[in-house]
């Protein structure tokens, strides 16, 4: 997932690149007006994948068998899905682009860690999160 980094052994998802994945609320993205008004002001969602038996594991490894998981940020918990998009997905690459393009803006074109997150490997690896 490009838009996520494991901090101290919890995965999170800063606030701006999530603000890009989700959409204003539809019927077809399920997110409610309040719970993305929670996210954006909690500054960091934590994502988590669930094993077969129910627990939740790091998501980075958990996505690869099981595309099903949970979201925290602030007082919000909500599981969700990850849903394969962009050039992966046969989208075409606008939406890599626009992550690509919020990465740079945010930290900068010059950072080693800004040039492994727009790789193509990395692109090639974006999810949408949808609330299950």
């Amino acid at each position: 997932m490009s838009i996520a980094t494991e901090t101290e052994g919890s995965p999170h998802i800063d606030r701006e690149s999530l603000k890009l994945l989700v959409r204003p609320v539809t019927a077809s993205n399920g997110w409610r007006a309040d719970e993305l008004s929670t996210i954006d002001g909690s500054g960091e969602a934590g994502i988590a994948t669930r094993r077969s038996d129910g627990t939740t594991a790091a998501w980075y490894r958990g996505v690869q068998t099981c595309h099903e998981g949970e979201l925290s940020a602030g007082r919000l918990q909500r599981g969700l899905v990850f849903v394969e998009v962009g050039t992966r997905a046969g989208e075409g690459s606008g939406l890599d682009d626009a992550l690509d393009a919020a990465f740079r803006g945010k930290y900068g074109r010059s950072s080693s860690a800004v040039a492994r997150i727009t790789a193509d490997v990395a692109r090639a690896t974006t999810l949408r999160v949808v609330p299950a």
